[in-house]
């Protein structure tokens, strides 16, 4: 079992418990309902070594959050979840190398447990 740490940002409480409930026997699940909250568990937990971010959510999108966090955490590997389809904002942030890809909602468990898993064997 990989207990590497996850950071999933999301402002939808639902999706933050079928998140953890989903990986939480794979990984060690983090949650954060916002950009500023996922900001501070950043600063709080160095283990994290994987972020997942909402898209849409109030105050800051999930880009403007990926952002900041990668601006003081650039060793971290970013996503984006989304339940649209892909916007021009996040075909640049992954041409940008700012985010490793984008997943759909619903979640899709298996799309994101590969490329979380690619993602922990090109980083370390």
């Amino acid at each position: 079992m990989d207990r590497r740490v996850i950071l999933y940002v999301d402002d939808e409480p639902i999706n933050l418990k079928i998140f953890s409930l989903a990986f939480q026997k794979k990984f060690k699940v983090e949650v954060a309902d916002s950009g500023v909250a996922g900001l501070k568990k950043l600063d709080h937990l160095p283990e994290i070594s994987i972020v997942i971010s909402d898209m849409k959510m109030p105050g800051m999108n999930g880009i403007e959050f990926i952002k900041a966090a990668r601006s003081n955490y650039p060793d971290r590997s970013y996503f984006i979840l989304t339940g649209f389809d892909i916007t021009s904002e996040i075909s640049m942030a992954i041409q940008e190398g700012l985010i490793h890809s984008y997943f759909r909602k619903p979640f899709n468990l298996t799309e994101i447990e590969t490329a979380i898993h690619q993602s922990l064997k090109t980083d370390s």
